[in-house]
């Protein structure tokens, strides 16, 4: 039996408290659509409603230190080398359309460096969790990223850029050089979950653009946890500052790497 520090036990209990309320919300989604009402302000409320369960249960536990999160922003505390960075519900759109595949992410950042993440799916129960020099897990289970190095035998995780995000045009251009080398590519609508697939080696790699801390920061230390190896979507070692990803194990990186800069 994996024990978790106390540290992890905070974050995961903090996660596992707000999936509760996604869990009821989620429920209630075919009745709010069959009834014509506007699902979206339902969302908006499901969000709000997780985050501040998981600012208070966090605050509770490590009075004074920033918290960074998607729909309040940064609140700075009196302990400036630690920031939460946190996700209340990573894949919006998914949960919206009533589609199991959503996150929540929390990550610890201690003087810039991401020390600790959590990224629980409250659908599956399944809690990604890992401590920096320790490992990555899947609740009690260790992980390991895909040991594949050929291209045409990986299968690789995307976002597609949507109204009003992103740059479709060089999206276009970079989807045609991975996806006439690889066995696949999947688009499933949680950057959160797809760097955790990583982790767990469900993908073989992952690349997107146009992120936020909040999306990216759990699972970057997830993956590198696991064994894998972490950039921008350029090569660049700042994902977290960046807004862009580029995942796998080290040499399914380098040839992800290899044929993003072919795009340009």
């Amino acid at each position: 039996m994996i024990t978790q520090s106390a540290l992890l036990k905070v974050m995961s209990d903090a996660a596992r408290k707000a999936a509760r309320g996604l869990n009821r919300d989620f429920g209630e989604l075919a009745e709010l659509q069959v009834a014509k009402k506007a699902p979206a302000d339902f969302v908006s409320a499901a969000d709000l409603k997780s985050e501040q369960v998981i600012f208070e249960a966090l605050a509770k536990a490590r009075p004074g230190y920033n918290f960074l999160a998607e729909e309040r922003g940064m609140i700075e505390g009196t302990d400036k080398t630690h920031t939460w960075i946190v996700d209340p519900l990573d894949g919006t759109t998914n949960f919206l359309h009533a589609i199991p595949h959503f996150a929540i992410n929390i990550a610890l950042q201690r003087e810039g460096q991401v020390v600790a993440a959590v990224t629980h799916n409250p659908a599956t129960n399944e809690l990604f969790w890992a401590e920096k020099g320790k490992g990555a897990y899947v609740n009690d289970r260790r992980l390991r990223v895909a040991a594949r190095t050929r291209l045409d035998e990986a299968v690789f995780a995307t976002g597609i850029p949507f109204l009003g995000h992103g740059q479709h045009a060089r999206f276009l251009k970079e989807l045609h050089q991975v996806s006439q080398k690889v066995a696949g590519v999947r688009r499933f609508g949680s950057a959160a979950l797809d760097l955790a697939w990583v982790a767990a080696g469900r993908f073989d790699g992952y690349w997107e653009r146009d992120l936020q801390a909040w999306d990216t920061a759990a699972g970057v230390l997830l993956v590198t946890e696991a064994g894998g190896k972490v950039t921008n979507a350029d090569g660049e070692d700042d994902v977290v500052g960046t807004g862009s990803v580029c995942v796998g194990n080290e040499e399914i990186q380098r040839q992800l790497l290899e044929r993003l800069r072919a795009a340009k």
